[in-house]
């Protein structure tokens, strides 16, 4: 999202009934996530849009994210910073939680954002990482559509990932929602869940 013509189509795609009803599923499912912690990072959050969700539940929430188009579009209970996982502008044991809301598979260096995620978290804190599952129909079906975010991703091997986190993280990983014909549900089947999580604790 690197223009405001791209962010502008982007939050309107967002308005939909159908990822209205995803963001309400990823939210609810990061409150309980959440408990006992108050200051939240989201990384790679765009305009934000759980992220404010987060934030009326009492969580102090701060944003960071490469487009400051997009983040001109978050809400100003959020607090916003325009840089790169990589290289995140913010002080060691800064945050009780660190939050990738189906955002690390598309940054290009994602040992070094959970790297930086262990620098700026607290100890006892924890992340949790929302991954597209590639095995999902709805990833599948997404992929054969040329104008879809799902096409940026680049990195699909989950288990990459989930070594890569477990280097800094005591990490447990579940499978947690279901799509199908535009319908959400729960499920933890690897061939039916769009959403794939790592659950960590700081070491």
């Amino acid at each position: 999202m690197d223009t405001s013509e791209d962010v502008k189509k982007y939050i309107e795609t967002c308005q939909e009934t159908f990822w209205q009803n995803i963001f309400r599923f990823e939210a609810e499912y990061l409150v309980s996530s959440l408990e006992n912690c108050h200051n939240v990072l989201s990384v790679g959050c765009g305009p934000a849009i759980i992220e404010g969700k987060l934030s009326e539940y009492g969580f102090n929430v701060t944003g960071l994210d490469v487009s400051a188009e997009a983040l001109k579009c978050a809400p100003d209970s959020v607090r916003k910073f325009a840089g790169r996982a990589e290289e995140m502008p913010f002080a060691e044991s800064s945050f009780d939680a660190v939050i990738y809301v189906a955002s690390l598979q598309f940054i290009e260096d994602y040992r070094k954002a959970l790297q930086q995620s262990f620098k700026v978290l607290r100890p006892e804190s924890r992340i949790i990482v929302m991954l597209l599952n590639p095995q999902s129909d709805f990833f599948k079906q997404r992929r054969l559509e040329p104008d879809s975010y799902v096409n940026l991703i680049r990195h699909t091997d989950l288990r990459e990932i989930e070594d890569a986190a477990g280097k800094f993280f005591d990490i447990k990983t579940e499978y947690i929602l279901g799509v199908r014909d535009e319908k959400i549900f729960v499920s933890k089947s690897p061939d039916e869940a769009a959403l794939y999580v790592i659950f960590g604790g700081k070491r």
